[in-house]
C-alpha cells in the first residue's frame, strides 16, 4: 500500500523515524508521504488531509495511533497536562476522523483506533487511560453513525507492548517486572491485527475493540506468578 506517515513535530526523533520508514516503503516499491502536523490543531489536520488529497486522491485506511500524555497520578496533573490529554488524544483523533470521512466514503474505507488496557484497568500514573476509554466510546458511536456510508470503524485494545513508552512505564509500576515475558506483546503482533481489520476478512466486524494482550487481562487485577 501507499502510506502517509504523520508525526507531530519537525526536527526530532519522530521525524527521523518517519523518514526512515518512508525510505523503507519506497524501497519496497510503494509511495510514501511524510507530513508534520499537530493534530490538536484543527487547521493543521485540515492541511494534513489536503496533502493526502493532493498526493494520492484517495484514502482507504485511517489508523489512529497518535498519543501524548504525562506519566503522573491524577492529583498531580496540571491544567496544561489535562488540556494536552484532551486536545491530542480526544479532540485530535476526532479532528482526523472528521477530515477523513469524505475520503473514506469514496473507498468504503476502514478506521482502526489503537487503545490500551489502561482504558479498562488501573495503571499507575497513566491518565492516558481515561482518554483511551473515551475514544473507545467514539469507536462504537462512529461505527453506527458511519455504517450507512460503508465505513468500518473498529479498534485494538493492546496489552503491554514493548515500545518506548513501556520503558517509561517501568519507572512507575514496580510490579511490571513480575509479569512473565510471554505476556508482553510485540509491535508486529499489533500490526497483524491492524492488517486484519483493514482487510476484507474483517467485513463482518464493526464497532469492536479487539483485545490483543496474550491473555494478560484474563488475570484481572492480580500479577501472574513467574513460570
Amino acid at each position: 500500500a501507499d502510506v502517509v506517515i504523520h508525526h507531530r513535530k519537525g526536527g526530532g526523533s519522530s521525524q527521523t523515524k518517519a523518514e526512515n520508514l518512508r525510505r523503507e516503503i519506497e524501497e519496497a516499491g510503494r509511495r510514501a508521504l511524510v507530513v508534520t502536523a499537530d493534530i490538536a490543531q484543527k487547521g493543521e489536520v485540515r492541511k494534513l488531509f489536503d496533502e493526502i488529497r493532493a498526493r494520492f486522491g484517495r484514502l482507504d485506511f485511517l489508523i489512529l495511533n497518535a498519543a501524548r500524555a504525562p506519566f503522573k497520578p491524577i492529583e498531580k496533573l496540571l491544567e496544561r497536562d489535562l488540556r494536552q490529554l484532551v486536545d491530542t488524544n480526544y479532540l485530535g483523533n476526532i479532528f482526523c476522523l472528521q477530515e477523513a470521512i469524505s475520503l473514506l466514503e469514496e473507498t468504503q474505507g476502514k478506521v482502526v483506533f489503537l487503545s490500551s488496557l489502561g482504558s479498562r484497568f488501573y495503571n499507575p500514573s497513566y491518565p492516558l487511560g481515561s482518554m483511551k476509554a473515551a475514544m473507545e466510546a467514539v469507536v462504537r458511536d462512529c461505527a453506527e453513525s458511519l455504517c450507512a456510508r460503508k465505513i468500518a470503524v473498529n479498534g485494538i485494545c493492546a496489552g503491554l507492548v514493548k515500545t518506548d513508552s513501556f520503558k517509561v512505564l517501568r519507572q512507575y509500576w514496580e510490579e511490571i517486572e513480575q509479569v512473565p515475558d510471554d505476556l508482553f506483546v510485540e509491535p508486529e503482533e499489533i500490526a497483524d491485527i491492524v492488517c486484519f481489520l483493514c482487510s476484507s476478512a474483517s467485513r463482518a466486524v464493526q464497532g469492536q475493540m479487539i483485545v490483543v494482550d496474550r491473555g494478560l487481562s484474563n488475570r484481572l487485577y492480580r500479577v501472574p506468578p513467574r513460570r
